[in-house]
C-alpha cells in the first residue's frame, strides 16, 4: 500500500512540474492566427482586420518576440490593423529604453493602422510615451475619437476607439460624435465589459481585449476574469441589438509570465461590410 501511495505521489509531482514547465515555458510563445469571420454575412464586400491585443512587453517577454509577430501579421496582407492596448506590462521597469517604434512601423496594412490606450499603457509612467511611440510606429491612436475611411470597394467605414475605462476619461456621446452616416462602424476598446454603452447605438462590431481570456484555465473551471472583463471574457458574442463583440485572448502574459489553457493569439477578421 505504500509503494503504491509512493508512486501516485511521484506520479501527481511529475504531472505538476511538467505542467508549470509547460505553462511558464512553452505555452506563452505559442502565438498562432486565429481567423474569425465577422460583419454581414454574405457580404460580397470583405474587409480583412488584424487585431493585436496585449502584448505586456517585459523583460520575460520582451521585444525579441515582435520579428514573429510582424512576419505573421505582414503575412496576412490586412486591410487594417489594430491594437486594443497595453503595449508595456510596467512602463518603468521594462519600456523607457525599448525603441519599440522600430518594431511596429514594420506592420503594413493597406487603410492604416489604429490603437487605442489600455490600462496598462497609463500605469508605470507610460503615459507620457505611449502617445508618441504610436505615432512614430505608423498608428492613430484614437481617444474617444473616430475617423471615416473610404475603403477600395467605395464602402464607407467609421472606426472609432474609447479612452481606456479603468484609468482613462471614456466618453461614448464624444466618440460617436464622430460618425458620419458611414455604411458600417468598427468600434475599438480595451475592456470587453463597456461594449454594452453601444447598445442600440447601431454600431456593427466592437473589438476588445484585456482579459487575456482568463491567461490561465485549467479543466473543469472556469477561466479567470479581472475588472471589467468579468461579463466578456473570451471571443464572439452577439449584443441584445444585434451588436457584434469579440475578445482576443492577447498576446502577452500579466502578473505571472504562463498561460495555460489560453494560448495567445494573433486575431484576423473577415468582416463583412
Amino acid at each position: 500500500m505504500k509503494k503504491i501511495v509512493k508512486k501516485l505521489m511521484i506520479i501527481i509531482i511529475l504531472i505538476i512540474v511538467l505542467i508549470t514547465i509547460y505553462a511558464f515555458k512553452i505555452e506563452p510563445s505559442l502565438v498562432s492566427v486565429k481567423t474569425t469571420e465577422l460583419g454581414k454575412k454574405g457580404s460580397k464586400n470583405q474587409l480583412k482586420v488584424i487585431q493585436l491585443a496585449d502584448t505586456h512587453l517585459s523583460e520575460s517577454h520582451n521585444v525579441e518576440y515582435l520579428p514573429e509577430i510582424i512576419e505573421k501579421v505582414n503575412n496576412e496582407d490586412p486591410d487594417l490593423i489594430v491594437f486594443t492596448g497595453d503595449l508595456f506590462d510596467n512602463f518603468a521597469k521594462y519600456g523607457a529604453e525599448i525603441d519599440v517604434s522600430k518594431y511596429l512601423s514594420q506592420l503594413k496594412a493597406k487603410q492604416g493602422k489604429f490603437a487605442v490606450w489600455g490600462n496598462h499603457d497609463y500605469g508605470g509612467g507610460a503615459a507620457n510615451a505611449y502617445e508618441e511611440i504610436m505615432k512614430e510606429s505608423g498608428f492613430t491612436l484614437l481617444n474617444n475619437s473616430g475617423e471615416t475611411l473610404k475603403l477600395a470597394n467605395g464602402k464607407r467605414m467609421f472606426i472609432g476607439g474609447l479612452d481606456d475605462s479603468i484609468l482613462g476619461q471614456p466618453s461614448v456621446p464624444d466618440l460617436l460624435s464622430y460618425r458620419k452616416d458611414e455604411d458600417f462602424s468598427l468600434i475599438l476598446t480595451h475592456e470587453p465589459d463597456v461594449a454594452t454603452h453601444f447598445n442600440k447605438e447601431g454600431v456593427d462590431l466592437t473589438l476588445a481585449g484585456h482579459s487575456h481570456g482568463g491567461q490561465v484555465k485549467l479543466p473543469f473551471t472556469k477561466p479567470i476574469k479581472t475588472r471589467l472583463a468579468e461579463k466578456y471574457t473570451k471571443g464572439f458574442y452577439k449584443l441584445s441589438d444585434g451588436t457584434q463583440l469579440f475578445v482576443s485572448s492577447g498576446i502577452g502574459t500579466t502578473r505571472i509570465n504562463a498561460r495555460f489553457g489560453v494560448k495567445p493569439e494573433i486575431n484576423a477578421y473577415q468582416v463583412g461590410l
